[in-house]
């Protein structure tokens, strides 16, 4: 999720430790969104409404803050609508869909983990689609990642995961690997919040049709839920996932680009699977297996790897930003 942040274009660095204040605090604020959405699918709201109500609350809050203050960030030319249409149906919708659906069947910190190998799936795109050549490091943090892989899923267990949820992991990479490349696109000739605002926009639209408000239990919101050691009301945990780790989180984000160029965040960004693997172990109580530690160690690493090596990256001229 920090990493999302890394494919606005950003000035040079103002306040370096400002911004790196800024975008630990938004991998702090992204990395709650599992623990605090997996105790509502636990009361009884399905992964699909879960992501229904996250993305819908925060598209409203998003577009009345931007219509009040920078209104002109609304208006979209007919040449714009395929790009949005796109990077708010695969970017935003499938992400969130992909995502709550593992968290719902696997741990979230492995969720999390799954949906963090789509810098993986860009170098791949950028080697085979784009046809340019990558340094040998990234093609190590490549190999790296994918052992990590498979020690998180211990494939040699048959699987360990439920398959459902793995896949879902998988899925959410995917998504967020179009993600990153439809706003490289985006972002050059539109303002981040811009595109933010209309992605969540147009996929509340998309996530809402899965799940039709009409079909949530809202009575289930009034019901309390286990959350660590306290039993809070479950709609008090959704205006947080809503305020905390998804407003806040990208206003936070976008104000740490400001001061730092986009790969330094999308490195610093990396911390959020282990905030959001901790915070599950803490408050739900979603301990990794030893294996499964180490599986997320080297993981990052190969993730880490390609994320530095990925600023020497050239198309026609343009460096690619990957997350």
């Amino acid at each position: 999720m920090t990493a999302e942040l890394a494919a606005a274009p950003t000035q040079h660095v103002a306040h370096r430790g400002r911004g790196i204040t800024l975008i630990l605090l938004a991998a702090l604020f992204f990395g709650t969104s599992g623990v605090l959405g997996k105790p509502a699918m636990q009361a009884g709201l399905s992964p699909e409404q879960v992501a229904a109500i996250r993305i819908g609350l925060s598209a409203i809050v998003l577009l009345a803050l931007v219509a009040v203050f920078r209104p002109k960030l609304l208006r979209v030319t007919k040449r714009e609508w395929p790009l949005l249409l796109a990077y708010g149906s695969l970017g935003v919708a499938g992400v969130q869909l992909m995502y709550f659906l593992a968290a719902g069947r696997i741990p979230v910190g492995i969720a999390i983990l799954l949906e963090f190998t789509s810098p993986v799936l860009i170098a791949l795109w950028v080697r085979f689609v784009r046809r340019v050549r990558l340094p040998r490091a990234m093609w190590a943090g490549i190999a790296l990642a994918m052992t990590g892989l498979v020690l998180v899923a211990q494939v040699w267990e048959g699987l360990s995961l439920d398959v459902v949820g793995l896949l879902a992991g998988l899925g959410a990479a995917v998504c967020s690997a179009g993600y990153f490349l439809l706003g490289e696109r985006g972002v050059a000739d539109r303002d981040p919040l811009g595109m933010v605002t209309w992605g969540m926009t147009i996929g509340a639209v998309l996530v809402c049709a899965v799940a039709p408000p009409w079909t949530i239990p809202w009575a289930v919101l009034g019901e309390a839920t286990a959350f660590g050691p306290w039993e809070p009301p479950v709609w008090s945990l959704l205006v947080a996932l809503v305020l905390i780790a998804t407003v806040i989180a990208y206003a936070t984000g976008m104000a740490a680009l400001r001061h730092l160029p986009a790969s330094v965040a999308s490195v610093v960004g990396l911390v959020e699977p282990l905030i959001a693997a901790a915070a599950a172990w803490l408050l739900l109580g979603e301990a990794l297996s030893w294996i499964q530690a180490a599986g997320a160690v080297v993981l990052l690493t190969g993730a880490y790897i390609v994320q530095l090596t990925t600023n020497v990256v050239q198309t026609d001229s343009t460096v690619l930003e990957a997350p």
